[in-house]
């Protein structure tokens, strides 16, 4: 069966971009990411291929046909529109797989059911037999996807997860999946380390699953060589030949393989773990490749001059809490600087807060699911000039420690006063918190003048700024309350010191307008709704990239940009475009204007899994870009506080407006002002009443404007 064929490769969600690389290189044509997979074109021969060698990918299925089905009636006449004796043995076995997305049949068993009476029924009325269903390794495998009420029905190629390669039978106590593990050593570039002639170390291997998957890549391994199932085998379309020689000549390439193997160990602390761990490496036919032993971190060291140093330690999500693990990573963090300099490193943890605790910085991060869990796989060079000096991860407490004991003398009615205040934000805003789901928000905002400050809460973390006092004020006293406020705030709002952030009030720098160069690691993760963003509060010179007093206006953007086409200038952490991503936009286009802004953009980016070529990220100067630009969109954001006053350029972006289409610009200068007589073929109107957050209570200097083409 040489002619072209119509498939869809699933894997886990963050993992498309390699997943489609993969493909391309097995010979794969069109390859086109989606969500949790890989559409694609070829011939059975790659899809084969596909099967046996793809190292990421869960399932390969070939389309069969598509069709609308709302009712149980539909989906019934639907299947039987298919001439199934052409895919199944009627004396057969067979089984369904049936999902169902945003669809009027939602039972998924009943489902299955209706797509399982379809086919047997036409095959018995054809032949006078039926096919059996079986739960496991069933001839041929239907799967069927409904969404939005349209039905698609595939053949199911591999049967079962192709993640299950045939050599573990049981995992540790946190299992990694095969193909994750692999996805984890293909980010931490372990192919281009093995030309390097560099070992595998895994510090605390488990089940030894990184290992087995770092030996089969190093061996030229097919990963699918020990299965022996497949779900063509029954298949009635099947060609064994083809797949013959396929099988031929991966085991081959095996053999080849496995006489040039880098020096690869594991090593973990429970007994019970190095026990599975050699059993799997035994069933892999790994023995006397692959090494573990039990062993401790205490008394881990370097087995090479070069290589990488791999790990997926607990991260408080199953195995213990986050308070007993910051010991667990500070003391990885210092095996890494001592023993592999020189190395490669990658951590695979599901809290990227205790990878801050290593001390090192991460020169790239990935976002990634295992399972359920979302992940960051965190990369590392690790050489000395990657270290991080500790005093700066504890400036903020010693700030705190310092202000305590200046005031530990010191119980002024009036710090009783602002306590008290604070207190009573918290309770009033409790019952809102919990309604909307906020994690974010202004607790206090000046509202006792003798302590002009705002209090922001960023989840675990807290972000302090003082209004500029007057001059009447004496600079002492301002001082002293200052001091005041910082020395109560960890037990008045039960953080700890570290996590306070302390700002006086000025105007930040955008990144594209600052000459020093930031690194992301030292950013915090926060999350609003089901996004994650990444926000500066330690960087004082720079702005934060995430405003709380927008929360509203994000929904808007939210709300407006379904099925839309979204541009967003002047936005340099991404944070409108990933709102336009969860919106559902079809397209979203970002431009920024300087290097640091494009990593910190992509860095949500990945955080949110906004991939494929329908969000695009362009590093130009807005000005220029916006002259040759021809696309027009539905919705576009400006933040125009950082172009001061440009009539021509606000202009220009009005021109890329679709009709009905909708500008929202935002602006907190007062060297901004929007000439209505030069706009006058465009409605303008001022919506910041509409999108005013509850929790800001001062006068706010956002204005927020939405014209309509």
């Amino acid at each position: 069966m040489s002619y072209t064929l119509n498939f869809f490769a699933s894997c886990p969600k963050g993992l498309e971009l390699l997943l489609a690389d993969e493909l391309r290189y097995l010979g794969a044509n069109k390859a086109a990411e989606k969500l949790a997979g890989v559409e694609f074109t070829s011939d059975l021969a790659t899809a084969y291929k596909a099967c046996l060698w793809s190292r990421l990918a869960n399932r390969i299925l070939l389309k069969v046909k598509e069709f609308q089905s709302s009712t149980p009636e539909e989906l019934y006449a639907g299947i039987q529109s298919i001439a199934w004796d052409k895919h199944v043995n009627p004396a057969g076995t067979l089984s369904v797989n049936f999902v169902s997305t945003q669809s009027q049949i939602t039972h998924t068993l009943y489902g299955a059911q209706k797509v399982k009476d379809a086919i047997v029924d036409q095959l018995r009325d054809k032949f006078g037999v039926r096919p059996n269903v079986a739960r496991d390794h069933a001839n041929v495998v239907i799967h069927v996807y409904l969404y939005r009420d349209k039905a698609s029905v595939s053949i199911d190629l591999s049967g079962e997860s192709l993640h299950k390669r045939g050599y573990r039978l049981m995992g540790g106590s946190a299992p990694l999946k095969e193909n994750l593990a692999a996805a984890v050593l293909l980010r931490a570039k372990w192919p281009d380390i093995l030309k390097a002639n560099g070992a595998l170390l895994d510090p605390m291997c488990g089940s030894g699953t990184l290992l087995i998957e770092g030996a089969m890549l190093a061996a030229d391994c097919a990963p699918g060589l020990l299965r022996d199932y497949f779900g063509f085998l029954g298949w009635k379309q099947h060609d064994p030949a083809i797949w013959q020689l396929l099988l031929d000549e991966a085991k081959q390439r095996r053999i080849v393989g496995m006489k040039t193997l880098p020096k690869m160990v594991g090593y973990d602390e429970d007994p019970h773990a190095i026990k599975i761990a050699f059993e799997n490496i035994e069933r892999a036919g790994l023995r006397g490749k692959v090494h573990v032993e039990k062993r401790s971190l205490d008394s881990l060291e370097s087995i090479a001059t070069t290589g990488l140093v791999v790990i997926n330690p607990p991260y408080g999500e199953r195995l213990g809490e986050e308070s007993e693990l910051q010991f667990l990573y500070t003391s990885i963090g210092d095996k890494f600087k001592k023993e592999f300099v020189g190395w490669k490193g990658a951590v695979f943890t599901g809290n990227p807060e205790l990878g801050k605790q290593m001390g090192i910085r991460a020169i790239k991060y990935y976002s990634l699911f295992n399972g359920s869990i979302p992940c960051q796989l965190l990369l590392f060079d690790i050489i000395p000039e990657k270290f991080i000096d500790r005093s700066i991860t504890t400036q903020n407490a010693r700030r705190v420690e310092a202000a305590k004991e200046s005031v530990k003398e010191v119980q002024s009615e009036a710090v009783q006063m602002f306590a008290n205040r604070v207190r009573k934000n918290i309770k009033n805003k409790t019952r809102w918190i919990n309604k909307e789901n906020i994690s974010c928000y202004r607790l206090y905002d000046a509202d006792l003048p003798e302590y002009a400050f705002s209090i922001d809460m960023y989840e675990k973390w807290v972000h302090v700024k003082e209004y500029p006092a007057p001059k009447t004020i004496d600079k002492e006293k301002a001082g002293q309350r200052q001091q005041e406020v910082l020395a109560i705030l960890p037990e008045l709002l039960s953080v700890p010191s570290e996590n306070i952030f302390f700002q006086r009030h000025y105007k930040r720098l955008t990144l594209g307008q600052a000459n020093i160069v930031v690194n992301l690691n030292d950013f915090q993760s926060i999350h609003e709704g089901q996004s994650t963003f990444l926000i500066n509060l330690i960087h004082n010179e720079f702005e934060m990239g995430f405003s709380l007093e927008q929360r509203q206006l994000r929904s808007r953007i939210m709300e407006k940009t379904k099925n839309s086409h979204f541009l967003s200038l002047f936005d340099s952490a991404g944070v409108m475009s990933v709102c336009a991503t969860v919106g559902g936009a079809k397209t979203t286009k970002t431009i920024v204007q300087s290097e640091q802004e494009l990593n910190w953009v992509k860095a949500n980016f990945n955080l949110n899994n906004v991939i494929g070529k329908a969000h695009q990220l362009i590093h130009a100067d807005a000005g220029i870009w916006l002259d040759r630009e021809r696309s027009k969109y539905n919705v576009i954001f400006a933040d125009l506080s950082v172009v001061e006053e440009d009539e021509g350029l606000l202009y220009k972006i009005l021109k890329l407006l679709l009709p009905e289409g909708i500008l929202i610009a935002t602006s907190y200068t007062k060297t901004f002002s929007m000439n209505t007589e030069l706009l006058s073929e465009f409605s303008i109107e001022d919506i910041s009443q509409y999108v005013a957050a509850p929790d800001f209570t001062r006068q706010s200097k956002l204005k927020y404007i939405w014209k309509i083409s």
